[in-house]
């Protein structure tokens, strides 16, 4: 890890007379997306012809921007060394295979024992800004096994982010639910806000975010069906909200399930399983990571199997099952 700041200065072009300087920044400035732009020129790393200014500032032909890369500040998380399955790993980031029942970052009343802790046990040079999220993209609810990408830089964060912001991410997970949907596969599409009077859930919300969900049926076993989801957007509870307002829970879901106390042949969380995770890598290679089911999972699933006949997915053809429906 570097003692010294990276330090870039640039020369505004004819071509981007009159652009904001956050959208300049983040147009030109390689792997800076513009809301961390934002925060750069907020907090003085990022300076318009030597002064300190709003990042709507505009900037005109000659302009110099100098861009100061901070350095990881002191973080008072607590590494602890607690067990990691890492998927893959290069200088810039890494996918882990989080398991059910550990927390993703520090909350109240979980300020030990979460992935943050274990990552900065086994990676102590994760150069990450002082938050309590140091190198989380995106998060899995405790219960929710499955892959994460960490990013090992605030480079590699930005990066990742602007891939996250333009839905060039794909997320893919195994879902359990109960009953079947009439179509095999199907969207989705539902605004999320935080529950009006119940601070642990969130809700369908007339004017709340954006959100879609892409399915399609693998298997009916039964009363239950598994589906392959994508996320399209990754609001909090996304999934396991949207199946829920369609009437089909994912199974043994202890926070939106129809029969909360309901757990089929002894599943003690929600059959939900971040499965994939495709991505680019800064180099612009493109990376495609697989999970297989953890046990808990794959043995309800067996079973499920033994019990029922099951019936064949439909056939994805030659491009991804969702492309039709973006």
């Amino acid at each position: 890890m570097t003692d010294t700041p990276d330090i870039q200065s640039y020369t505004v072009a004819a071509s981007h007379h009159g652009d904001r300087l956050d959208r300049w920044v983040a147009a030109t400035v390689s792997d800076l997306s513009r809301s961390y732009a934002q925060q750069l020129i907020a907090d003085g790393h990022i300076v318009l012809n030597g002064v300190q200014v709003k990042p709507s500032m505009i900037v005109a032909t000659g302009d110099t921007v100098q861009v100061t890369l901070p350095l990881p500040q002191p973080s008072d998380l607590v590494p602890e060394d607690l067990p990691l399955i890492i998927r893959y790993e290069d200088d810039d980031l890494l996918v882990v295979d989080k398991a059910a029942g550990m927390v993703v970052h520090p909350a109240p009343g979980h300020a030990r024992g979460t992935l943050v802790n274990a990552l900065l046990f086994h990676y102590p040079t994760l150069q990450i800004g002082s938050d309590l999220r140091p190198g989380i993209v995106h998060r899995l609810d405790r219960d929710t096994s499955g892959l994460l990408v960490v990013a090992k830089h605030d480079r590699a964060k930005a990066w990742l982010q602007t891939q996250q912001q333009a839905h060039t991410m794909d997320k893919i997970y195994l879902a359990l639910i109960e009953g079947h949907f009439n179509e095999p596969t199907g969207v989705i599409d539902a605004p999320l806000d935080r529950h009006p009077t119940d601070r642990l859930r969130q809700a369908i919300v007339q004017d709340g975010r954006q959100a879609r969900t892409h399915y399609r049926e693998l298997e009916r076993l039964g009363s239950y069906s598994l589906l392959e989801v994508r996320l399209e957007t990754g609001r909090t509870h996304q999934i396991r909200v949207h199946f829920a307002h369609k009437h089909h829970p994912v199974a043994s879901d202890p926070l939106y399930g129809r029969h909360r106390t309901a757990h089929p042949l002894g599943l003690t969380r929600q059959f939900l399983h971040a499965h994939s995770l495709s991505f680019n890598r800064l180099d612009g290679q493109r990376l495609v990571i697989t999970s297989p089911l953890p046990p808990d999972l794959q043995t309800v699933l067996d079973a499920l199997r033994l019990l029922y006949a099951t019936s064949a997915a439909p056939p994805a053809g030659e491009q991804p099952w969702w492309a039709t429906d973006l």
